[in-house]
């Protein structure tokens, strides 16, 4: 071969080689397809956590129903359970595992369905529901205990004195409940009927005084478990258990409100119960009385549980010099609370006590959430509430209100106070529509509250209690009192006198009648 044909030569065999490597890579390249990106090693496994298969859950809905008598609406400032973590992971979705309803009539035989009124039936059903309902939260309650309480305690990812704070006196609810569920069994015949509950439920339910202590502690617990979840493990760990199947979707927190949402519920199953039963039956006494118990321990707790909650924001509570208020110290409840923002955009977290309205701003002092005073308490009496249209408040600074979008200018109502020298006023937004009504309601009682209270003062003051116990006006009094006074001081006149002044006034009277008769003939 000549050196000039080298060239050629050398083309040619790479086109050739070219060729005989694609005829022999073609086949493997439709069977599988080369990767040139990382693959992420897999993670090991550093908990009995990890062993939980996952599942992805969509978030559920907080319920609606408390038993404390204030309204809390919720920060959104807080890390969110449900919102999407660095260390999360992306798994296939599983099967959860769901909790199906059960009837009476499909549980037992249907042949006795036949022999009873429809009005037994639903009398029986009823009763069915009571005794399946304390069977799921006996279930539940020591789901939690188990599930959440013993793992975390024995991986350490929360101290013994945090879980006791979080979890309270739940164990000692299980044998309360047992024992309910126990006593409905025994009375229960062999074909599913159940004869007579009234009395068991009389007998039982002031063992239900023991939740005094448990949902005092709710709000303490809340706070606290919020707290821990900005850890990483506590967060990890609680959102495994959130897609495992046996949560039911339901988190932590769900589960610790389970007994509160039973409790508010009894008074409800007991009227449905005595809604069906006949007016001779003997279960009709006992079931009204059953009602007034449940009814006045529900009360109870739902007072108690609102002093703790007050209590506890307001040792949470950081004072500026001068801005302590005696109104703030003498409250007893929470009305409403929850985060709001003003016209510029800075996020304020609202009280409403009683009597006085507290603005503050959350802040962090030796590792736990407080509230610094952002202004002056201002008292309910001289508040002045307005409702704003959307787009009637202007965001602070020009070019910032010139960009905003409408979203930003909707939902404000305004509370404004006068008082000498001092005055106040703030626009408030809330987060949506129905928030914002909700504060206005709440504000508006608080005010009508306070108005009425403020006239019975009033009225108390121009009433006082006479020697005798009755109630007088204050004028009245006074000349009672002095008359009073006029006798104790004259106790030591000699009886000749007082007797003579007597005659005299007799004869003064009777000149007196004589002559109105005669002015009257």
């Amino acid at each position: 071969m000549v050196a000039k044909d080298y060239p050629f030569y050398l083309s040619a065999k790479r086109a050739n080689f070219a060729l005989q490597a694609q005829t022999v890579t073609s086949p493997a390249k439709e069977t599988e397809e080369p990767s040139n990106k990382r693959v992420k090693p897999l993670s090991r496994v550093t908990s009995l956590a990890s062993l939980i298969p996952p599942v992805r859950a969509t978030p559920l809905k907080r319920f609606s129903q408390t038993l404390q008598r204030s309204i809390s609406f919720r920060s959104e400032s807080r890390p969110d359970l449900f919102s999407p973590r660095p260390w999360s992971r992306n798994v296939p979705p599983a099967n959860t595992k769901r909790r199906d309803s059960k009837l009476w009539s499909e549980t037992f035989d249907v042949c006795v369905n036949h022999m009873l009124t429809s009005k037994e039936i639903r009398r029986q059903e009823a009763i069915f529901e009571l005794s399946q309902g304390e069977e799921d939260l006996i279930e539940d309650l020591k789901l939690a205990k188990k599930a959440y309480h013993d793992p975390m305690l024995k991986l350490s990812i929360m101290t013994e004195q945090e879980l006791n704070q979080i979890f309270g006196t739940l164990d000692s609810l299980i044998p309360l409940h047992e024992d309910l569920l126990r006593r409905l069994q025994e009375v229960r015949k062999p074909d599913g009927s159940t004869e007579h509950v009234g009395h068991i439920l009389v007998g039982w339910l002031p063992c239900l005084n023991s939740y005094d202590s448990y949902c005092s502690n709710q709000v303490a617990a809340k706070a606290l478990l919020d707290h821990k979840k900005q850890d990483h493990r506590v967060q990890d760990f609680l959102q495994r258990c959130l897609e495992s199947p046996f949560s039911r979707k339901l988190d932590l927190w769900n589960f610790l409100d389970i007994p509160r949402s039973r409790l508010v519920k009894y008074p409800l199953l007991l009227r449905e119960i005595l809604r069906h039963t006949p007016n001779d039956h003997p279960d009709q006494q006992h079931l009204e009385e059953a009602i007034n118990i449940i009814q006045g321990i529900v009360a109870e707790i739902n007072i108690k549980t609102g002093e703790s909650e007050c209590q506890y924001y307001k040792e949470r509570l950081i004072y500026l010099e001068g801005q302590r208020d005696s109104l703030i110290d003498n409250s007893r409840s929470v009305c409403c609370h929850g985060e709001l923002k003003n016209n510029r955009g800075v996020k304020l977290h609202v009280f409403l006590f009683e009597e006085v309205l507290v603005i503050t701003r959350a802040v962090t002092h030796n590792d736990q959430l407080c509230y610094q005073l952002y202004r002056q308490p201002i008292p309910i009496r001289e508040l002045v509430l307005e409702d704003l249209q959307d787009g009637e408040v202007r965001l602070g600074g020009s070019i910032r209100g010139a960009f905003s979008n409408n979203e930003r200018i909707k939902n404000f109502f305004r509370v404004s106070f006068k008082n000498g020298s001092q005055s106040q006023t703030h626009s408030l937004q809330a987060n949506d529509s129905f928030n914002k009504q909700q504060w206005l309601n709440c504000i508006r009682q608080a005010k009508e509250k306070a108005a009425c209270a403020g006239k019975a003062g009033r009225l108390e003051a121009h009433f006082l209690v006479s020697p005798n116990g009755c109630r007088v006006p204050q004028g009245e009094a006074t000349l009672e009192q002095m008359e009073q006074s006029d006798c104790e001081s004259d106790c030591s006149m000699d009886t000749s006198e007082l007797s003579a002044d007597c005659e005299r006034m007799e004869q003064t009277n009777s000149c007196e009648s004589e002559k109105q008769i005669e002015t009257n003939v």
